[in-house]
């Protein structure tokens, strides 16, 4: 069986499901069909508002058992699993609350008489093939903005997530959805191609791995079907000058630490000027080592387990090979069983593997440049393009370096400010879309001129 939920703190299995049948299959994609063609169409933004507000409370008023699916099945720490669902449900009503901006006419000047405007109409059914990092948020940010438009959902969520993806269907029939408009199916790989491939199917959205994104990609390509990436990131966490090197230090902790360090546009190399680096490397070095590694439903516990075996061996595989090319590891590079301990590495060149691999997980890469130019440029010198992160008490410098990142989003002085109305995407091999915010809304629609003469 591929679905399981194995729990990475102790390496239990818990339960185990079976993959879908090929009769499921067909029935999850002809229910998705039908809905998208019945109640996509001819509901109402109003009445699909009223049902996304529902899901949002769902998801608020059992918060508690939602956190404890996904602490259990990818090890998250309990409080930031409370965390998620609470920024899952903020996202569902966000685009509850703003669904007249989502679905209504743009008008479009015209030179001769009469009108012209842009009607957004759904496109229908779309698969979601989503990750084990943010078992809720990640759907959320798919799934609600689609739903509002009118669109259908098919959805394929990570071997290891089964509890957490049957309790968010759940969700959706409980809030009065009808039958078809979120569909939850174990699919094999194999049988996500087949899905992608099927003409009932418009449009594929995929949140992982550089790999899975090509795969799914080379498929959606070949059936001329829209296709929406969200994938790996290194992001580059810039500190040119500070007037709080505690403040500043706290803000590259959390940014690395986040979800125990496996967040896509997590920060993950720290290019610190000459004149702080020093004392930064310091600070940030005993913050990763006294970062406490521990049960994640403990309150107190900082780094949780990584979310398998595979994930801590693919993690200590890389920073073993990173010594043994030439970088120093100042702290940490330790695990125990899918535990690992807070790690910070430096010295790190273009010659190496390190300097262009994505760290997923408490790995911090330290360098250190002599201009603005430099940080720059190391900030650049990465396939990635997802999130960076600036900190300068120079108003014009920040202007300028965030202007010249090559990436989808910078956060300046602040990190962890994710919020529901501002969109999430990158460049690059990071990926092609946006999710949250009003863009998310445009990437599965049919933006539908209609001209009428005077």
């Amino acid at each position: 069986m591929t679905y399981a939920v194995t729990n990475p703190a102790t390496g239990e299995t818990l339960a185990t499901y079976p993959d879908a049948t090929d009769a499921e299959v067909e029935t999850a994609i002809a229910a998705a069909a039908s809905a998208a063609r019945g109640y996509g169409r001819t509901s109402t933004p109003a009445e699909r508002a009223e049902s996304l507000r529902t899901v949002a409370r769902l998801h608020r008023e059992r918060r508690d058992e939602l956190a404890a699916i996904i602490v259990r099945e990818m090890g998250k720490p309990l409080e930031a699993a409370l965390g998620e669902v609470d920024f899952a449900a903020d996202i569902t009503e966000y685009y509850a609350d703003h669904i007249d901006k989502i679905t209504g006419d743009s008008p479009v000047p015209i030179d001769g008489e009469g009108t012209a405007v842009i009607r957004r109409s759904p496109i229908g059914a779309l698969l979601g093939i989503m990750p084990w990092n943010f078992p809720y948020y990640q759907v959320a940010r798919f799934a609600a903005p689609n739903i509002a438009i009118g669109n259908t959902i098919v959805l394929k969520h990570a071997p290891q997530c089964p509890e957490s993806a049957a309790a968010i269907e759940t969700i959706y029939r409980d809030a009065g959805f009808p039958e078809g408009v979120y569909v939850n199916v174990h699919l094999t790989n194999d049988q996500s191609a087949g899905v992608i491939a099927d003409p009932r199917i418009q449009g594929v959205s995929v949140t992982g791995s550089e790999r899975a994104g090509s795969a799914v990609a080379e498929i959606a390509g070949r059936h001329l079907k829209k296709v929406a990436l969200e994938l790996g990131g290194s992001d580059p966490f810039i500190l040119l000058s500070t007037d709080d090197l505690d403040a500043t230090v706290q803000a590259a902790v959390d940014a690395r630490l986040d979800n125990t360090g496996q967040s896509c546009n997590a920060a993950k190399r720290f290019i610190v000027a000459d004149g702080l680096y020093d004392d930064f490397l310091s600070k940030f070095t005993a913050a990763l080592a006294g970062a406490k590694v521990g049960d994640p439903f403990d309150e107190s516990t900082v780094l949780g387990p990584l979310s398998s075996l595979a994930a801590a061996d693919r993690l200590h595989e890389q920073v073993e090979r990173a010594v043994a090319q030439g970088a120093t590891l100042e702290v940490g590079g330790t695990r125990d069983g899918a535990f690992f301990d807070g790690t910070v590495l430096t010295g790190v060149t273009s010659e190496m593997d390190a300097y262009r691999e994505e760290f997923f997980g408490p790995v911090g890469v330290v360098y250190r440049v002599s201009s603005e130019e430099e940080a720059i440029e190391i900030a650049n010198d990465t396939p990635f393009g997802l999130g960076s992160y600036v900190f300068t008490t120079d108003t014009d410098q920040a202007e300028r370096v965030a202007n010249a990142i090559d990436a989808g989003m910078v956060y300046v002085n602040i990190v962890l400010a994710d919020e529901p109305g501002l969109p999430f995407g990158g460049v690059k091999r990071s990926g092609t879309s946006r999710e949250m915010g009003l863009l998310a809304a445009d990437e599965f629609v049919n933006k539908k001129l209609i001209r009428i003469a005077g």
